[in-house]
């Protein structure tokens, strides 16, 4: 089976239909098009501009009609290096180190948020009730009420919330979609996502000290709770900690379980248990497991997570992926492209289909196009969807945490014991409140 660039974008439309997804918007049509009226343009603002912030803010910058005015970070060294960037390409921009003030500024069309997770909840929120539509990056919250806030708000507020999970825009992954529906692999009855993560070193004990200078570091807590200054708590390395994030579970595991939810056009699972802990590094001074598997429980078939931090040897012979278990074969998709395994003799193998285009750049012209039409039915991933797989995590996480397996009412939106369910809501901080919709 032959794959090009030209029928993915003729059959692209079909299968965002068939599985709920935006189809992908060449890169092309809009680097061609006429330059911008100053009536068209978006003012573009982000704040968190330390890593994936900046950038998707790079990459919305490419898109035509989308101008970058104001910058926001709690790190005053990271603010003025990316306004210096920023200056030797002749662009001028405000700056601000609390993003209130930012939000204040009524000429800001767009907010990028690109903040550690504990704050993606209130800042969307704010945004939105500020006029403003909103990019946020992946995961959606810190905590289940999170996810259905920010869900919530977006219906309240009526503006256009793009979530950061940019796989959906890369064409490769619309197109497996597009032959998995197909059935030739057969009756589905496991869906694996792994993330084997070599790149991600564990890190060393540090002891507390003095925040830095030029930070706002009780401004970086925000609602979490009040610790003393440590430098692995961090920037990047938040992620480890469950006062701000959720581990890989939350980290990759919302790009993967995202496409093995989507595979199975999947709700919510029954239940979930997931076995793990510091096996790797026990003494590591990180919080969240650094390897772990959970169970997730469907109707007729299992789904799988599995991720490791400080190795590489993932399944497949790949360190990240999706594979769709049939009874005929084996789909297995990830960033590099996909392809179909046979079992046995029982269908013709697909050989590999590599990636092209650049998901990134599709999902910000996506998002751009649902901005100007004001169609946010054409958004690759909405807030909802980001909610919904951050929610699927967000399980996964609190039966590690209570130590076995649970089960999820969907009915009354609540898991059937006490222990699971005190873990749904986010406990804020600092006088700090979740905000009420």
């Amino acid at each position: 089976m032959k794959h090009t660039r030209r029928s993915f974008i003729r059959n692209s439309s079909k299968a965002a239909a068939a599985w709920g997804i935006t189809s992908v918007i060449p890169w092309q049509s809009f680097a061609n098009s006429k330059v911008t009226a100053p009536s068209d343009r978006l003012n573009v603002a982000a704040i968190g501009i330390n890593g994936m912030g900046w950038g998707d803010l790079r990459t919305l910058m490419k898109v035509p009609g989308a101008k970058v005015v104001a910058l926001c970070d709690v790190d005053e060294n990271v603010l003025s290096k990316r306004k210096d960037e920023l200056s030797k390409e002749n662009i001028q921009v405000k700056t601000f180190s609390n993003y209130r003030n930012l939000l204040e500024n009524k000429d800001i069309d767009v907010v990028v948020i690109g903040t550690p997770d504990h704050w993606h909840c209130l800042q969307m929120v704010e945004a939105c009730s500020a006029g403003k539509d909103v990019y946020v990056e992946k995961p959606v919250g810190n905590s289940i009420q999170e996810c259905n806030v920010m869900s919530a708000a977006q219906k309240r507020y009526s503006k256009a919330v793009q979530v950061g999970q940019w796989q959906r825009s890369v064409p490769h992954f619309v197109d497996a979609l597009n032959y998995l529906k197909t059935g030739k692999i057969g009756k589905i009855r496991t869906v694996k996502a792994w993330a084997y993560q070599g790149w991600m070193s564990p890190i060393t004990a540090k002891p507390d000290g003095p925040t830095p200078p030029g930070v706002d570091y009780n401004m970086w807590l925000g609602p979490a709770p009040m610790r003393p200054f440590n430098p692995n708590r961090f920037h990047f390395n938040f992620r480890w900690y469950w006062d701000y994030a959720g581990g890989l579970m939350t980290d990759w595991g919302v790009h993967l379980i995202d496409y093995a939810l989507l595979g199975m056009n999947a709700k919510f699972p029954k239940s979930a248990a997931a076995l793990g802990g510091k096996y790797a590094y026990p003494d590591g001074p990180e919080e969240t497991p650094d390897t772990l598997t959970t169970l997730f429980e469907f109707d007729d078939y299992n789904m799988i997570w599995e991720h490791a931090q400080g190795i590489s040897n993932g399944q497949y012979g790949r360190d990240h992926g999706i594979a769709y278990i049939g009874n005929n074969g084996t789909l297995v998709l990830d960033r590099g492209g996909w392809e179909v395994i046979p079992d046995e003799k029982r269908m013709e193998a697909v050989p590999f289909q590599p990636k092209n285009g650049d998901g990134l750049e599709n999902h910000m012209i996506n998002f751009v196009t649902a901005i100007k039409s004001r169609d946010f039915s054409k958004l690759t991933c909405p807030i909802q969807d980001g909610a919904h797989v951050a929610k699927v995590c967000q399980m996964g996480n609190i039966s590690f945490k209570t130590g076995g397996r649970v089960i999820w009412d969907a009915v009354k939106e609540k898991f059937t014991d006490d222990k699971a369910n005190a873990l749904i809501n986010a406990k804020y901080n600092n006088g700090y409140s979740v905000p009420q919709i």
